[in-house]
């Protein structure tokens, strides 16, 4: 019993290592580092929720449901760690309690969850009690200090996000963005609109890599999701610079750019199967048919176009081909709401519809006195003049 005590020492010293090498990669490299537990803990609250959620059709139930999954995980790491923790210094105080489990364990326990107050005779035993006391407050002080950063990180993710829905719908649609734009006259914006979503792309990219259970974390909007968006804001760039080659803004390519790269680093950061290097020949899953359907909606609209549909069909698909499978990989992984051009989602989900766009008013040609009774002027009982039509 004494000898598998001490092979009991070695393996506690090992959880400990293994469970501190997860608590330092997950909350305090900032890069996209690889941590089996941290996978684990994802993968199973993630696939916990997507089993209950499988059936709900309701799509604002289903997303109030699938909206508590990051919190949940943050909460299962948490009690993972310090789980690990008890276990392994248990282990390692197994020797020094008299090859005793339930000893050990109390002893670890004190110590890890209560800064100990249980500390087990001899100087070799008080030393590792005293390491258990710091270990457990180092991890619980580390969330704590993670939260407000990664809180802060989410609203400014969502501000942008928020802004685009008024001017792509919910969910956002690419070609609506462009239709929309068009429909008031404000393709001069676009610019504008494109040089703060390469901004964005690039601190969405750096904050979700190095708080990664960002990804998780969905927008308040039940329609509404960060990816969608960004999806949405790359293929008007793409459309733009496809339909009209000579009037696009330069700030569409360097959005392309940043956006379909930190679609692509988040995907694989997240371990899913997406390509390092697209070739333009490679397969699309978005048709030639929707391509036209949506040059169809844009002309509806009123917007001019520079370039035939059939000329400009391989220019929009070697844009799009850079960053499709990354972005319908990672919409299918986080079961996103429907949207149209973002690929199919997990069990029975309904079919994307084109997003809701409000009537299209415009001020009246001719103008008309209102229709308010005649006033009697002031002391002399007579009706005023009637209205005159501005000048």
């Amino acid at each position: 019993m004494r000898v598998v005590s001490w092979f009991g020492f070695v393996a506690g010293i090992c959880v400990v290592f293994g469970t501190g090498s997860s608590v330092f990669k997950y909350l305090m490299v900032p890069r996209s580092t690889s941590s089996v537990l941290t996978n684990v803990v994802a993968r199973s609250v993630l696939g916990a929720y997507r089993l209950f959620t499988d059936r709900v059709s309701d799509l604002p139930v289903r997303e109030r449901i699938l909206a508590a999954g990051a919190p949940t995980f943050l909460l299962c790491l948490l009690g993972t760690w310090l789980a690990g923790l008890l276990v392994g210094f248990a282990l390692i105080l197994l020797p020094f309690c008299g090859a005793n489990p339930a000893a050990a364990l109390r002893a670890s326990g004190s110590s890890v969850f209560t800064l100990g107050f249980s500390v087990p005779a001899g100087g070799a035993p008080a030393a590792i009690v005293f390491a258990a006391a710091a270990s457990g407050l180092t991890v619980v002080a580390l969330m704590i200090a993670y939260l407000p950063v990664m809180y802060a990180a989410f609203n400014r993710r969502e501000t942008l996000v928020t802004m685009l829905e008024a001017l792509a719908g919910s969910p956002a649609w690419g070609p609506e963005l462009l239709a929309r734009q068009a429909l008031i006259d404000n393709v001069g914006y676009l610019p504008r609109l494109y040089e703060r979503w390469t901004e964005w792309a690039a601190d969405v990219s750096e904050s979700h890599t190095a708080y990664r259970n960002l990804v998780y974390f969905r927008s308040p909007d039940p329609a509404s999701s960060w990816l969608i968006s960004l999806l949405a804001v790359l293929d008007a760039a793409a459309l733009h610079l496809a339909l009209c080659p000579e009037s696009a803004p330069a700030e569409a390519r360097p959005l392309l750019r940043v956006g379909y790269t930190a679609i692509r680093k988040l995907a694989q950061s997240l371990g899913l199967p997406v390509p390092d290097d697209p070739q333009p020949a490679d397969p699309l899953i978005l048709s030639r048919e929707e391509f036209g359907d949506a040059v169809a909606w844009l002309q509806a609209a009123d917007w001019a176009i520079e370039r035939a549909p059939d000329d400009a069909w391989p220019h929009f698909r070697g844009w799009r081909v850079n960053y499709e499978a990354s972005a319908y990989a990672l919409a299918r992984f986080l079961d996103l709401p429907p949207a149209l051009w973002s690929g199919p989602r997990h069990g029975s989900r309904p079919q994307a519809e084109r997003p809701w766009r409000p009537p299209h008013r415009v001020p009246a040609a001719q103008w008309e006195p209102p229709s308010v009774p005649p006033a009697t002027l002031s002391g002399l009982g007579t009706p005023a003049d009637p209205a005159e039509p501005p000048a």
